[in-house]
């Protein structure tokens, strides 16, 4: 149970309410946002909270124990505070939302309420909601390793141990064209354009800096150009000029580990088990029954 500062309590025992919501929000690239719903700016907490942004709350349930809650937001799209393009373009995606109750004549005398994760955002013509998931809602998260026969690390990263991020398996490119999910670069990348294949494209300059999605597929196009198809489109006013970086990806697999990257000892993945055709298999009588393993 949350306890009222004195201030706080204080003012909600006038013969007229002063309180108002507040939000902070918190993106992942590190940009703070203040919205508050009373009609005047608001600061505190290092954070200007401002007013007239259109955001207003629904009403929230809160119950004992583990089970995840979620509430919603709603907001008009101003160019002032939060732009449609920035939305679409999935910088919002994940960020941390701080809900404050906040006594507009004594912005000192404020409480915390709530913190949470952006959730799903829908946008319409004018105005956009946003879900508030709780905190709760990491319980869900899959943790822990994988027992499966391909590698469940991420290309590059410290389990991997793999100097992914160098060249030739990482480099920077000009975008020639962009259509939708479709990206299209300059041949001369270090390697084959399959190469690429399953990896990782990002914007380092343009409108769209700081984004980044998966390669499904790469593939010259014959005129001297590398085509990448991405799992979904960067919506951010891509234009030729703007310099991307492109890794190279990696199917996980041990064979793969093993003679491209020769890094088969940071593998993973468990090649060596059974497969359902082993689990499933009948006993024959010509077989070789002497407790040695099933696979070399």
């Amino acid at each position: 149970m949350k306890q009222l500062p004195p201030a706080l309590a204080a003012a909600t025992k006038g013969p007229a309410t002063t309180l108002a919501n507040c939000w902070r929000l918190t993106r992942r690239d590190g940009t703070v946002l203040g919205f508050t719903d009373h009609d005047a700016p608001l600061s505190f907490d290092g954070t200007l909270f401002a007013a007239a942004t259109g955001l207003s709350a629904s009403e929230a349930e809160e119950e004992l124990g583990l089970a995840a809650t979620t509430r919603e937001v709603e907001g008009a799209l101003s160019s002032a505070a939060i732009e449609e393009v920035d939305i679409f373009a999935g910088r919002y995606d994940g960020a941390t939302v701080e809900t404050f109750v906040v006594d507009w004549q004594n912005p000192a005398a404020h409480l915390r309420l709530d913190v949470a994760e952006l959730g799903e955002v829908k946008r319409g013509e004018t105005a956009f909601t946003a879900e508030l998931r709780s905190i709760a809602t990491r319980l869900d998260r899959v943790r822990g390793r994988l027992y499966r026969r391909r590698c469940d690390a991420v290309f590059g990263d410290a389990r991997c141990g793999f100097p992914a991020s160098t060249p030739p398996f990482t480099v920077e490119a000009v975008i020639f064209a962009a259509t939708g999910a479709s990206i299209e670069t300059a041949s001369d990348l270090g390697a084959a354009a399959s190469a690429f294949s399953s990896g990782r494209l990002a914007v380092l300059a343009g409108q769209g800096a700081g984004l980044a999605a998966d390669i499904v597929s790469a593939a010259e196009s014959g005129l001297g150009t590398v085509r990448f198809f991405l799992a979904e489109a960067i919506e951010a006013g891509l234009a030729a000029g703007d310099r991307i970086k492109v890794t190279q990806g990696c199917d996980k697999s041990f064979e793969t580990c093993r003679l491209r990257f020769s890094n088969s000892v940071n593998f993973r993945g468990f090649p060596h088990m059974p497969g359902a055709d082993a689990a499933l298999a009948v006993a024959k009588s010509d077989g070789v029954f002497d407790g040695s393993p099933v696979v070399p």
